[in-house]
């Protein structure tokens, strides 16, 4: 069954990808973006548009019910571990702040269903080799503490009687591009990051080479945002259940290290180029990597693009559309 849905942070790079994935899916889509990161280029045409920060609860709440709003896929958040442990106060007022906010006003316009955008970083650094859903989550950073903050938020607004079916996905590192048009430019991701240093004829860096892991450098679970797009297709359709709470891990249950990604690029572009070891960043774990399980099982989805799709596509992104001329 099709329905109308609120996409906070739609002019993002996820969100963009997300967007387009509902609506291939056959839902109508009305996005709210303040445009502090996302770039308004990445809303398609004809999608109803809204500049508008999530802090604005009347903003919202009138957004909601102006366009008869069904549910909010909430995308809209600040999200860089550094940038976090640099700001902490700024990323609580974003994105607790801002979540509040948010279900203010779904609770005033009466809308009953929400996908929350979470993250692995709420699990912190995890023994053993997959992280299930069980796990403890014990967030090394303010990013981490933000979002699972979040999903508490979201659990309690749902327990004190809000007539509210969600659905919190934690993402792992999400990478490549599902477009040429919807690449990632952002200067907080991996490979981005090296891409960028590459343009401006410097050696890419590595946060660390002393981590606990088979080349020391630290290891994370990388799902083509694509496959993360279409995730949240069957997240929003399982919020057709009354008094749903589920949370999902999205990723493939496969580790790549920082090293093994660099190694991608370097395959992609054809090229070779060396790398610069510089000192750890605080908040960084180890190893993160998704048991996925649960998703597979419940949603019947699993990712079908490898780190090889990823690395390649984000090259032809990021070829096709240098971040100069955004």
């Amino acid at each position: 069954m099709t329905s109308r849905w609120l996409l906070t942070g739609g002019a993002g790079y996820i969100g963009a990808h997300v967007l387009r994935a509902l609506h291939d899916a056959g839902h109508e889509v009305v996005v709210l973006d303040n445009l502090s990161t996302g770039l308004r280029r990445k809303v398609s045409e004809g999608v109803p548009f809204i500049e508008a920060s999530i802090l604005d609860t009347d903003a919202v709440a009138a957004a909601l019910r102006e366009h008869r709003i069904d549910g909010v896929v909430h995308l809209a958040a600040k999200k860089a571990v550094g940038e976090s442990v640099e700001r902490p106060h700024y990323y609580f007022e974003q994105n607790v702040l801002g979540m509040m906010s948010l279900l203010e006003a779904v609770e005033q316009a009466q809308v009953h269903r929400f996908v929350l955008s979470s993250s692995a970083a709420v699990y912190g650094s995890p023994a053993g080799d997959l992280i299930a859903e069980d796990a403890p989550t014990l967030p090394l950073n303010p990013y981490g503490q933000t979002k699972l903050a979040q999903e508490w938020l979201l659990r309690d607004a749902s327990d004190s009687g809000v007539e509210l079916s969600w659905t919190a996905l934690r993402y792992f590192n999400v990478a490549g591009a599902g477009a040429d048009d919807l690449g990632d430019t952002g200067v907080f991701n991996l490979i981005p990051m090296a891409l960028r240093a590459l343009d401006q004829h410097r050696a890419p860096q590595v946060f660390g080479d002393d981590y606990p892991t088979p080349d020391g450098s630290c290891v994370r679970d990388y799902i083509h945002v694509q496959d993360l797009a279409e995730a949240h297709v069957v997240a929003v359709e399982r919020t057709e259940q009354p008094r749903r709470q589920d949370v999902y891990n999205v990723g493939r249950g496969v580790g790549f290290s920082v090293l093994n990604v660099l190694d991608a690029v370097r395959s992609a572009m054809g090229s070779g180029f060396a790398h610069e070891v510089t000192e750890r960043r605080p908040g960084d774990p180890a190893r993160l990597v998704a048991a996925v399980d649960r998703i597979e099982r419940e949603l019947g989805w699993t990712a079908s693009r490898d780190l090889t799709d990823m690395v390649s596509s984000a090259w032809m992104a990021w070829q096709a559309y240098p971040p100069a001329q955004d």
